[in-house]
């Protein structure tokens, strides 16, 4: 499959723009990504492995907790781009 169509798919679900949405600025860990997604914990892991498996975030583990972090500083300007441009669409 192609790249690109992997990183498309990956965004083209409401919760994942959200989980990307909450870190954009700084990384999150999954106890704090979990509050603001309607997923259970196991839901909440396959969509964030669909995430890694598009190169799209990063992870580290620290203790206990797993960190999240948007890999390219590219993928936080399309997002900044797509909200600046789409989310007031109807």
């Amino acid at each position: 499959m192609d790249n690109r169509v992997k990183v498309l798919k990956a965004l083209a679900h409401d919760e994942r723009l959200k989980i990307l949405d909450f870190i954009k600025d700084e990384p999150k860990c999954v106890c704090e990504i979990i509050k603001i997604s309607n997923f259970t914990q196991s839901n909440l892991s396959q969509h964030l492995k669909i995430l890694r498996d598009a190169d799209i975030v990063d992870y580290e583990k620290d203790g206990n907790k797993v960190v999240y972090s948007i890999k390219s500083q590219e993928i936080r300007e399309m997002m900044t781009f797509l909200e600046n441009n789409y989310v007031h669409m109807a």
